[in-house]
């Protein structure tokens, strides 16, 4: 016996579906509407107008990401000379790289869609989409339940860690509180 219950084959399967559909819009789909944008475009400002606004967004595109990327490392680089965890950093730092890659790609759409994922402004909102997918596939494969449920965690309609209930004593020595000795 394999040991894969039903709930696991299903959530591979859930799993394998959502990918091809990924893959599917990914390569079919954002091509596609990319063509249909830049032939739409070239219609209406010409096709020179329209590869010069391509190389002019390429441009602007390089310039943010330098601007940005180094601003994220020297932020990551400060949180961590601070001896505190650089999540917030680390996620920007992500964004800004998969932004960057999305504007290499020649087309109005991606680069549209890089420039949100790069411009400060917008980021935060992204980062918030990372942090969430991110934290769910960490406590997932942790072992950690991903949604709060009635009686917390460990109970018998969701199994998850183990929680031991107890209490903080403090301790004292010949009646001196150890903190004060």
């Amino acid at each position: 016996m394999s040991g894969a219950t039903d709930a696991d084959l299903a959530r591979a399967r859930r799993r394998s579906r959502r990918a091809a559909v990924l893959l599917f819009l990914v390569f079919v789909v954002l091509p596609v509407l990319e063509i249909v944008v830049l032939i739409q475009v070239g219609q209406v400002i010409g096709p020179w107008w329209t590869i010069l606004l391509l190389v002019l967004d390429s441009i602007i595109g390089a310039w943010l990401i330098k601007r940005e990327g180094r601003r994220a490392w020297r932020l990551l680089r400060e949180r961590v000379e601070a001896g505190r965890l650089p999540h917030r950093e680390l996620a920007d730092g992500a964004l800004v790289v998969l932004g960057g890659a999305l504007m290499l790609s020649p087309g109005f759409v991606t680069d549209a869609l890089g420039v949100l994922l790069i411009f400060p402004l917008t980021r935060p909102l992204f980062r918030g989409l990372l942090v969430a997918y991110a934290g769910q596939r960490v406590a997932r494969h942790a072992g950690f339940p991903t949604t709060a449920g009635p009686g917390g965690p460990g109970n018998a309609s969701r199994p998850g860690p183990t929680v031991v209930q107890g209490e903080v004593v403090d301790q004292h020595v010949d009646g001196v509180d150890e903190g004060d000795a």
